[in-house]
């Protein structure tokens, strides 16, 4: 599938949904825990790639594709954060790439052709260097639940609240739950959680299975390797997102015992997010997963 690339054009912020995938928080922490386990030689290509040294070079960049797909030269990516999965939840869920990805293309495609663009020797500087900012988001947005459900848009129109504020039950996941545990997106904020799920991984409660989450993990089949991780994030649709059908969310209040039991799951798929992410970049620029710290 070809993807259209153009410069992108700044948008106000006005014109801009307040709910992005992930909220800018989890997609901040993604890729700063990405960060702690890239080897030198990644971080040097992708700095290089992204024209930033900072240690902030991933987070500066992992917001750029919600951005992006609304402007006029960026419109076409839109379908490139999901994939519907035309499941049944909760009896049952289920991932299909012939099924569900559209003729637009979707995450699992984009991430496939954006691996291959950042990789090419042939295309322009700014080509590759969009190719990387895609990456780093859409390796983020796989991991949520949502991102791969077609039920109600993903969980888009199924009204809820969230301390007393209407909602709805995807914003619940992308946003509101990371923000009642970690705080307001910041870069500070995100740096102080990736340290605690990097901790985690390094040493903690993840630290048994971490080696788990690379299964599959194959540059040169992009397709497999991110349906590994769409169809691991959509199992939780029915086992956590939705256990008991999507009516008996609708219109309740989810910051008590439904966030304290979901929160868990998102700060598990925020790991998993950062360490595939700092493996497949890893990946990219030495041909081995490689995994630092």
């Amino acid at each position: 599938m070809k993807m259209h690339i153009s410069t992108f054009i700044v948008v106000s912020a006005s014109f801009l949904p307040s709910v992005f995938c992930w909220g800018s928080l989890g997609h901040y922490t993604v890729a700063y825990i990405a960060s702690n386990f890239v080897t030198n030689a990644t971080q040097a290509k992708f700095q290089g790639i992204l024209n930033d040294t900072s240690a902030d070079y991933l987070a500066s960049v992992a917001t750029y594709a919600d951005s992006y797909r609304y402007t006029d030269e960026g419109g076409y990516s839109k379908p490139f954060h999901y994939i519907d999965a035309n499941d049944n939840p909760p009896a049952s869920c289920g991932v299909d790439y012939s099924r569900d990805c559209g003729s637009e293309g979707c995450i699992v495609s984009a991430i496939n052709n954006y691996t291959e663009r950042v990789q090419s020797s042939t295309l322009s500087s700014a080509d590759v260097t969009l190719a990387a900012k895609m990456l780093v988001h859409f390796i983020g947005d796989i991991h949520q639940p949502l991102h791969d459900e077609n039920l109600a848009v993903g969980g888009n129109d199924i009204p809820v609240t969230f301390d007393g504020k209407p909602t709805n039950l995807h914003a619940v996941w992308d946003t509101s739950i990371p923000e009642k545990y970690a705080g307001k997106a910041s870069l500070e904020g995100a740096q102080t959680w990736a340290t605690t799920l990097s901790t985690a991984i390094k040493s903690g409660s993840y630290k048994s299975s971490a080696k788990s989450w690379l299964a599959g993990m194959d540059i040169s089949d992009a397709v497999t390797s991110s349906m590994i991780w769409a169809t691991d994030s959509n199992s939780y649709v029915c086992s956590s997102v939705m256990p008991n059908g999507s009516t008996e969310t609708e219109n309740v209040d989810l910051s008590g015992d439904y966030y304290a039991e979901a929160l868990p799951i998102i700060q598990l798929q925020i790991a998993k997010a950062g360490y595939r992410l700092a493996a497949w970049l890893n990946l990219i620029a030495t041909g081995s997963t490689c995994i630092q710290g």
